[in-house]
């Protein structure tokens, strides 16, 4: 269940949607609604715009993806929605999940991002495309190549906003807005709602319904959160150790530098453990090779740098293993919240040299959940 959430009574069923959507979901076993699907959905389908205060992993993507293909005309093979999002993962998993929710339907979805063979996308778009799932350069260099245009653009959506706006797309989101009909439905979505986001949603929004569902991103009650304190030299082997010890066979690690990544991965791939890397620096393609075999069960661990912390899906991570602390204290936040999803329970344990003490100290003061302190048993280290 996603944080700080309960089910709520309504169900999918309930819903004023088509035959075929309901199907879609149903063989994706969705039932009972989360609060953020029970309160967006109903305004959505109803052409309010809306601004939705929600992370990764609260059902955003449903409440958003349901009244989009509701809406759209199914026999129009034009782009009708538009999904703009900060990073590839996050495009090729809300392109796809929309995929699953019109599976009955003739609505087709694409992801259209950077770093991979471009020919493709052409393709996909010159067959019909309704609903296009694109990070803003991407999107941007479509545009201007004339192989994406939003004449008869109905529905956009601005997911991970605050994502975005940080990492400096504001000039992008607005021209790729300016190039939108004047008339059509917006929606924004942001874990944080701050005036970037506000001045947003004035400038390109008509009177939206605010829905304010999630709390803040550090409330990570239903995580069991962990610390060890250890010297620098000791992580590699107690880190080994604690996987054995814990029978952990499946969980991300994340490290801060892409150095220490690789380093870590090949250390751990010579101890036998069944494990690869992912960061920034690796081709798209590998990158999502690695992503599909975590995803898939066929990877049981993954080393990661930030990359990995945000804007991806990845259910069933039992445990999330903090390699290094964070230097910036809301990524531990962002790092920790890759477990403890979709109703699952999650465990998060930080390693914690003596250099890093104070950085941990900044984590604790920013949540009133407990970070507790572990206890290894006397033999642990024999």
């Amino acid at each position: 269940m996603p944080k700080g959430q309960r089910l709520v009574d309504m169900k999918f069923e309930d819903l004023p949607i088509s035959p075929e959507l309901k199907r879609g979901i149903t063989d994706l076993g969705f039932t009972e609604m989360f609060p953020i699907q029970e309160r967006a959905i109903p305004r959505l389908l109803d052409s309010r715009d809306v601004v939705g205060q929600a992370k990764t992993g609260s059902g955003k993507t449903c409440a958003f993806g349901l009244p989009m293909i509701q809406r759209l005309d199914w026999k129009s093979r034009d782009v009708q929605g538009l999904v703009l999002v900060p990073t590839r993962e996050l495009c090729v998993q809300v392109a796809s999940d929309i995929g699953n929710y019109a599976k009955y339907t003739p609505v087709k979805a694409t992801a259209i991002y950077g770093g991979v063979d471009i020919e493709k996308q052409f393709r996909d778009l010159r067959r019909g495309i309704q609903v296009v799932v694109g990070t803003p350069g991407r999107v941007i260099d479509h545009l201007e190549r004339g192989t994406l245009v939003f004449d008869r653009l109905k529905v956009l959506v601005l997911d991970e906003a605050d994502r975005m706006l940080d990492m400096g797309f504001i000039d992008d989101i607005e021209y790729i807005l300016k190039q939108t009909p004047r008339r059509k439905q917006v929606s924004l979505w942001s874990a944080t709602i701050d005036e970037h986001t506000r001045f947003l949603s004035r400038r390109y929004m008509q009177n939206p319904e605010m829905i304010l569902v999630s709390e803040d991103e550090i409330a990570v009650e239903e995580i069991d959160q962990r610390y060890l304190r250890v010297a620098d030299y000791e992580k590699l082997e107690i880190l080994e150790k604690l996987i054995k010890h814990l029978g952990i066979d499946r969980a991300i690690i994340f490290c801060q530098m892409r150095e220490t990544v690789d380093e870590l991965t090949q250390q751990l791939k010579k101890a036998g453990f069944d494990v690869e890397a992912i960061h920034g620096q690796l081709s798209q393609a590998r990158r999502e090779q690695v992503l599909e075999a975590f995803r898939n069960w066929r990877l049981s661990l993954m080393v990661a740098t930030e990359v990995a912390a945000r804007g991806l899906d990845i259910e069933d991570v039992p445990f999330i293993i903090n390699y290094e602390v964070p230097s910036d204290p809301l990524m531990y936040f962002h790092r920790i919240g890759r477990t403890a999803r979709a109703g699952k329970s999650g465990v998060a344990i930080t390693l914690v040299s003596f250099e890093e003490e104070d950085a941990l100290k900044d984590i604790q003061s920013l949540t009133a959940t407990s970070i507790k302190k572990m206890i290894l048993p006397p033999d642990f280290l024999l």
